[in-house]
């Protein structure tokens, strides 16, 4: 059997409750409207679900012009995808990177987000000042010697959005119904596909076989690897009630540690898109080149 795109899912704002999608287009920075906003705190830091799990009671919805918000007990608020007016920049900094020049999106938002979290926020927005490179690990994505090196990662000439360290995760449902298996196997719950938060979710190969993927196709859209993704407390939270227990992480950690770094405990494949425009659908065909 092929192995074939069967899940793609885009995140609005990142650590905010995704959605399912049937066909999605592809740009310089990833999935067109994948974590195009940020939460971050007064000083610019980015906020996630790790010290604050209510943020994965806020679904997103995306328009034409508009990103809508919603969550229960708080009603919506709605803010536009570009400046209308000039922006207010905002410095942001995500984990390695530092000083990106993010879009404010105003005081309403920044108040129901706030209100919500319990935390004082700001939401902010990638505009046209907004520049992040991809810093590749150098096992997984080999550079000329002559590229810059920043705490032993490589500055790639690749820019990416609001997620993590990559701007695609894959996982394959085998891998999924594996780790499934084991939590069973010892009376804990199976839990769904979206506690990984993946971009793209494949079908058709055997469980982990993503680990050892250097560069695929899918579709029209080749990409190459940017290593394994080490999982963090997020997986053990409920992204439908923002309730956190051990699992799944508990259960990774016994046969999912890193060979190298044993503090890595991994599930799942960081990509970098090489090819920068285009569109990936469902049953799209999955190469290993």
């Amino acid at each position: 059997m092929p192995i074939t795109l069967n899940g793609l899912f885009v995140y609005p704002v990142k650590s905010f409750r995704g959605y399912a999608v049937s066909t999605a287009d592809v740009d310089a920075l990833g999935l067109v409207g994948d974590r195009r906003f940020l939460v971050v705190d007064e000083n610019g830091a980015h906020l996630t679900q790790r010290p604050l799990p209510r943020m994965a009671l806020i679904s997103t919805a995306l328009t034409a012009t508009e990103l809508i918000l919603r969550a229960d007990g708080a009603g919506t608020v709605s803010v536009p995808l570009r400046a209308t007016d000039p922006a207010t920049l905002r410095s942001a900094s995500i984990w390695r990177s530092h000083g990106l020049l993010a879009e404010d999106c105003g005081r309403e938002v920044s108040a129901w987000l706030s209100a919500f979290l319990g935390v004082t926020c700001h939401l902010v927005r990638i505009g046209e000042k907004f520049r992040r490179p991809v810093l590749d690990r150098p096992q997984f994505s080999p550079a000329p010697a002559h590229t810059p090196v920043i705490d032993d990662r490589i500055v790639s000439t690749d820019l990416f959005n609001f997620s993590d360290g990559y701007p695609f995760l894959v996982v394959s449902e085998a891998s999924l119904a594996h780790l499934n298996d084991r939590l069973v196997s010892i009376g804990e719950e199976p839990v769904p596909i979206d506690r990984f938060r993946p971009t793209l979710v494949v079908s058709g190969c055997p469980a982990f076989a993503e680990d050892t993927w250097s560069r695929v196709r899918i579709g029209a859209i080749t990409f190459r690897s940017g290593g394994p993704c080490a999982r963090c407390t997020v997986v053990t939270t409920d992204q439908l009630t923002g309730e956190r227990t051990h699992e799944p992480l508990r259960t990774l950690a016994t046969y999912r540690r890193d060979p190298a770094d044993s503090t890595r405990i991994n599930f799942a494949l960081n990509l970098t898109h090489e090819t920068k425009s285009g569109s990936l659908r469902l049953g799209d065909t999955v190469e290993l080149l």
